[in-house]
């Protein structure tokens, strides 16, 4: 069991979003990297093809287009794209 309070914690946002309507707050946000290149990521991590497409949840082809430019990663594929970058030791214990 978890120690945390949700119920307070989910108050605590909600007096939040009332202060930042009122002008009386600033909410948190930063501005996200874009991932290395695909084919970067993959060799750094050591992997083929189709292990990391595997990996990635996508097709090989699809991989394929992103290495050879063809198309770019979208949506969460670069979420994972900046994970395998920042913490590779995720997709080693995946394998």
């Amino acid at each position: 069991m978890s120690d945390r309070d949700l119920g307070a914690e989910i108050l605590d946002g909600i007096h939040e979003i009332k202060r930042f309507r009122k002008g009386e707050a600033r909410l948190r946000t930063r501005e996200l990297s874009r991932p290395s290149p695909p084919r970067e990521i993959r060799l750094r991590l050591r992997m083929s093809q189709n292990t990391f497409a595997g990996l990635m949840g996508v097709s090989v082809r699809t991989l394929q287009d992103w290495e050879q430019g063809r198309r770019e990663p979208q949506g969460p594929a670069v979420a994972l794209l900046r994970v395998a970058e920042q913490h590779p030791e995720v997709f080693g214990e995946l394998q």
